[in-house]
């Protein structure tokens, strides 16, 4: 089985692993222990500014948590319509916020756009019988492999700031915008005006961890009650936070970011005609029949069926050179 299903399959990388013996010595309970600690240096070294940073243990539970200290009960988020939170989550961020509503925009590439958001704001006056917006939630990159630039963050952030929302940006895959992007993570986080980044481990070559990265410590202060409260804060969290440390260290995020990319370029090249989309990360979008789609799999390849005569395909940052060659040649055969 050559398996371009999802890069959550993907295996935890050799420094993940390592991390773990690492940690594996007594240390203060949850969040207290000295890899935890250090987490806040880390990342504010890498976006450098101050953050706060807190591990989780999904990429649900990062965005859920973070659009809770965002959004009040009554309040709305504005996201797009393909967006994981809206479509799969299974209401995390409404159960997390204890009710807010989601508000999905259409787009393509799965991206928004100031007009967009600004169409969907101008359809809720200030009423009392409206629910009212108070966040805006990104993914870059996004469900379709798209990726938002430091100037297109900006633009939204800037009409957030304008319309009194917070930003929320989803970076399950953020690795892979900025190996892609080539910029720095503060250009297309807090500079570009996000208030909180669920940054992605696990599809990255993390094992059982993910970042919470609060730009403002207002928020941050409100993230660790929840945390505890919705059950996230583990007691042995020393190995949460090794994973993450040991990514960060040596750039090995970026690394397998890149191969990841790489893997996914190369397949891109061999079929041009069939691309949904551009790609710009780790995911392809690909037209293909039902008969096409068949053979493929007869031939050993796993995929998605996304829609009729649409497949996805991920590479993942490990994935081997025989079946991306292989995929190529046999994408070249069809």
């Amino acid at each position: 089985m050559m398996d371009f299903l999802s890069d959550n399959a993907a295996s935890a990388c050799p420094e993940v692993l390592a991390s773990l013996i690492e940690a594996n010595a007594p240390d203060r309970p949850y969040d207290a222990d000295s890899h935890s600690r250090n987490l806040d240096g880390a990342f504010s070294t890498l976006f450098d500014t101050e953050v706060t940073a807190l591990w989780v243990t999904t990429g649900t539970a990062a965005n859920a948590l973070a659009l809770a200290t965002l959004c009040p009960p009554y309040g709305a988020i504005l996201c797009h319509a393909d967006a994981h939170i809206q479509n799969d989550e299974c209401g995390a961020p409404e159960f997390y916020s204890h009710g807010a509503k989601l508000l999905p925009i259409a787009g393509s590439g799965a991206k928004l756009t100031p007009e967009s958001v600004r169409d969907c704001l101008s359809a809720l006056p200030p009423d009392v019988h409206r629910t009212q917006p108070y966040a805006l939630s990104l993914t870059n990159a996004t469900e379709y492999g798209c990726v938002y630039t430091p100037d297109e963050v900006a633009a939204l952030g800037r009409l957030a700031r304008e319309r009194g929302l917070g930003v929320h940006m989803d970076g399950a895959r953020f690795a892979n915008a900025v190996v892609t992007l080539g910029c720095s993570p503060a250009d297309l986080t807090w500079k570009a005006g996000v208030d909180v980044l669920s940054f992605g481990f696990v599809k990255n070559g993390g094992l059982s961890a993910e970042a919470l990265i609060f730009f403002r410590p207002d928020l941050a202060a409100e993230a660790r009650i929840r945390r505890k409260r919705g059950g996230h804060l583990v007691s042995k969290g020393r190995y949460n936070a090794a994973q993450l440390l040991a990514m960060l260290k040596d750039d090995v995020w970026l690394r397998n970011a890149r191969a990841a990319n790489e893997g996914a370029r190369r397949i891109a090249e061999a079929s041009p005609g069939r691309l949904l989309y551009p790609v710009e990360a780790n995911e392809l979008f690909l037209h293909l029949s039902a008969a096409e789609a068949s053979l493929l799999r007869q031939q050993g390849f796993g995929f998605y069926d996304w829609a009729e005569n649409l497949a996805r395909f991920v590479v993942s940052w490990d994935q081997p050179e025989e079946s991306i060659a292989r995929l190529i040649a046999a994408l070249n055969r069809l």
